[in-house]
């Protein structure tokens, strides 16, 4: 086991990381922006060093300073959480070189999944659906001209590289084809150095599904349950669940043994999770591969007693997957709630600023995993996600009682969050029946 860990992170996740470590007796080290000075997670953890200025490529995307910061405080891991540098198949390659372990997938696993068109390619080698499309990158606009003809309109044009649901445009016609492509093209280069696109076939109110793996390095890969995360924002995820809603048990197993058939098609290690779409007629898609912690695994977590950042730790140190079984199945029904600093009447814009007073929900079956405290500042430079309300209850109709409950009592004061939006969806007659797909907020809440 390690001695101590680096976290590579901030804010709830970097909080989250600590608490684990805590409980395998292992010291961890935070590290800190100068904006996050008065952090909490540099005051929780054993030792902190800062790294640089407020903006991410000066500090937290800084792999020089995060690799001295390593080797300063004599770190033989490193945990990279979520964003930032977690999918970043060099920072793994760099850790490797100066001895120091990577939590988290080996950086050739990284890479592939992060081609979005290469991964996708491998799914249709070992015969798992996919989205009609380009079966890998679109060379030019007069190629792409040709498939969308065959295809049929609606497409979607993606970046191969990147993830989360950004920069995804939708074409209708060939004029939105001829626009959208050079736009495409652009920012796939100016955001990952490479101008690779893949086009898809669009779905128009899919589900997205996504199942969670663990693959230790003996070759035991498993499936602990999948989420469901269709209700989204401009392609981001706002409210998870585990188990999926209404989904029938055949589709849930069959969906099962396609992720973990996925995970072992590109000898996946660690932690990770496949995502699906899921149509109308219930036939599902892959979509892609994410190589990290992802933010809405404590519905995992809850429904299955496990402790999935423990999980990752033990096996990037060498263990085996801490359980006897081959699929996991829930236990009761749980819901996440992002709580963002957005204002959600002003098309979800960041509101950053000084918290001037909370206070957080409690009582059975409720979690916060949260890094805010009195006069926390809220950035513009990070993520606007301040805490993570977890509910859990017997049934899906009790977990969304609890969660009524719970937001009421959740307060916080100076900015504006996304916690009166999340009471207007509970109050959603669709949302109750779990009538959802991803683009649910559109259409109720134009």
């Amino acid at each position: 086991m390690f001695k101590r860990i680096l976290i590579a992170n901030r804010g709830e996740i970097a909080l989250r990381i600590i608490r684990a470590c805590r409980e395998l007796n292992i010291e961890c080290v935070s590290v800190y922006s100068t904006a996050d000075k008065n952090s909490i997670h540099r005051k929780m953890a054993d030792k902190s060093i800062c790294i640089g200025p407020p903006q991410p490529v000066k500090s937290y995307l800084n792999i020089d300073n995060l690799i001295t910061a390593a080797q300063i405080t004599n770190c033989d891991a490193l945990h990279p959480g979520y964003g930032f540098l977690a999918e970043n198949d060099q920072f793994v390659n760099i850790c490797h070189d100066n001895d120091i372990t990577f939590i988290g997938p080996p950086a050739e696993v990284i890479a592939l999944a992060g081609n979005k068109s290469k991964a996708i390619e491998m799914m249709n080698k070992n015969k798992i659906p996919v989205i009609p499309g380009s079966n890998g990158n679109i060379k030019d606009i007069k190629s792409a001209a040709k498939l969308c003809q065959r295809l049929g309109y609606p497409v979607i044009i993606k970046a191969a590289f990147g993830g989360g649901g950004d920069r995804i445009r939708i074409c209708h016609n060939k004029k939105d084809l001829f626009e959208f492509y050079p736009i495409a093209k652009s920012e796939s280069e100016k955001a990952f150095g490479a101008g690779e696109i893949y086009i898809e076939k669009y779905i128009s109110k899919p589900r997205h599904i996504e199942f969670q793996i663990i693959a230790d390095n003996y070759g035991r890969t498993i499936c602990v349950g999948e989420r469901e995360c269709s209700i989204q924002r401009r392609h981001q995820k706002l409210i998870e669940e585990a188990p999926a809603v209404n989904l029938p048990p055949k589709l849930s197993r069959l969906m099962r043994e396609f992720a973990v058939r996925a995970a072992r098609a590109i000898d996946y290690k660690n932690l990770g999770t496949i995502e699906f779409l899921l149509d109308e007629n219930n036939n599902f898609y892959f979509i892609e591969i994410n190589t990290r912690i992802q933010v809405e695994h404590p519905v995992t977590e809850v429904v299955t007693g496990m402790d999935l950042i423990k999980e990752q730790i033990r096996i990037a140190s060498g263990g085996r997957i801490n359980n006897h079984k081959d699929h996991y199945f829930p236990r009761g029904h749980a819901i996440e709630f992002r709580i963002n600093a957005e204002d959600p009447q002003n098309d979800f814009a960041p509101s950053p600023g000084k918290i001037t007073g909370s206070f957080l929900p409690g009582g059975p079956g409720v979690r916060v995993d949260t890094f805010i405290g009195p006069n926390s500042e809220i950035s513009p430079f990070y993520d606007s996600l301040l805490a993570k309300l977890i509910i859990w209850e017997n049934d899906r109709k009790s977990a969304i009682a609890r969660a009524v409950r719970a937001l009421d009592e959740f307060k916080i004061e100076g900015v504006r969050t996304t916690i009166p939006f999340h009471k207007r969806i509970l109050a959603n007659k669709k949302f109750i029946k779990g009538q959802i797909h991803t683009h649910f907020i559109e259409e109720e809440f134009k």
